[in-house]
């Protein structure tokens, strides 16, 4: 996997993370780091965007966060894991898994053509 794509993993991890500070901060050092971590974020985001379809790279950080939210409300701060949650979320991660597969598909085809 090209350095891209981890680079997009990795923003998707902070925005799980400053979500939930953004949701559980209650001290001013909790929300410096909160702060801190939204601009890591975003600079991370930013770099993939520059090297990758933004649509895909959009679509992909929203989801990453989105369903990394969720299973992290569950897993660390007691949601509850309604069945048709965890399915809607499978849903979206299906979707990001195909908008992965077609862009490795366009980035490869791509560099055929240029070759």
């Amino acid at each position: 996997m090209r350095k891209e794509w981890w680079l997009l993993l990795l923003a998707g991890v902070l925005e799980v993370v400053w979500v939930s500070g953004l949701k559980y901060a209650a001290t001013w050092w909790e929300w410096v780091i909160t702060i801190s971590i939204i601009l890591l974020s975003f600079k991370v985001f930013i770099e993939a965007a520059a090297r990758l379809p933004l649509g895909t790279v959009y679509v992909i950080f929203t989801g990453l966060g989105t369903a990394g939210t969720v299973i992290v409300e569950i897993l660390i701060f007691d949601e509850p894991a309604k069945p048709l949650k965890l399915m809607f979320i499978a849903l979206m991660a299906a979707g990001v898994l195909g908008l992965k597969l077609a862009t490795k598909d366009e980035d490869s085809n791509e560099q055929a053509g240029e070759a």
